[in-house]
């Protein structure tokens, strides 16, 4: 193990942690030596990302939530620091999308879509903050996107949400630094998970403009962003 990153004394929630981009963290924090929280609404899931994390040689709990809920987000925390004694790192990575021209959308669409991107951060945050402050400081990673930056005609609601996400944690940063507690937005690209494969047949000619304009002439991996 690099000793750059050691992360052998450090507990991590993971949400969205058991497939896509955020099982692609979990691997690399299991990596470095973190002991890991897998959060998500789907608890089949989480226990098949659980046993591959564990099968990496770290401690793994698989809990079962909808950050969309306040109280559940708290009892993630607690669950976590229960089971492992601390809380040190905080992944905001559980997020969804619906892809249709801005006309299209409902009312109800576009708030799922602003509540699942963006308000379960600002609440996992929140809930994550006590523990944090308590024991000196921490780490608040969340997943915004390239839409985070500039729109796409078939994601108002999702780039509205994922720019939130860069603003948001602009604000958390200036406000928790006192408390040593440091928040960080990470923008992927076009990641193939199972999320993009439908954004391929929805969106035509999508596969091939990625591969044209990407450097490395490939989509993205989930384990690009361990």
């Amino acid at each position: 193990m690099n000793p750059l990153f050691d992360l052998s004394d450090r507990v991590a929630i993971v949400t969205g942690g058991n497939g896509g981009i955020g099982l692609g963290m979990a691997e690399g924090l299991a990596a470095a030596g973190a002991r890991i929280a897998v959060v998500g609404r789907n608890a089949g899931k989480n226990q098949a990302a659980a046993e591959r994390l564990g099968a990496m040689g770290t401690e793994v709990a698989a809990i079962e939530a909808d950050v969309t809920q306040e109280a559940d987000c708290r009892r993630m925390v607690e669950e976590t620091a229960d089971r492992f004694g601390r809380l040190d790192i905080l992944i905001n990575n559980a997020g969804t999308n619906e892809r249709k021209a801005p006309e299209l959308y409902t009312l109800a669409e576009w708030n799922g879509l602003i509540t699942v991107n963006l308000t379960s951060a600002f609440l996992c945050s929140l809930a994550a903050y006590p523990r944090m402050q308590a024991s000196g400081g921490g780490k608040i990673i969340n997943t915004g996107s390239m839409m985070s930056l500039f729109g796409a005609s078939f994601a108002a609601p999702y780039a509205a949400a994922k720019g939130g996400v860069v603003q948001m944690s602009k604000s958390l940063a200036g406000s928790w630094a006192k408390d040593n507690i440091q928040v960080n937005a990470v923008l992927p690209g076009w990641i193939d998970t199972d999320l993009t494969v439908e954004a391929k047949r929805q969106v035509t000619g999508l596969h091939e403009r990625v591969l044209a304009r990407t450097p490395a002439g490939r989509w993205g991996l989930p384990s690009d962003m361990a």
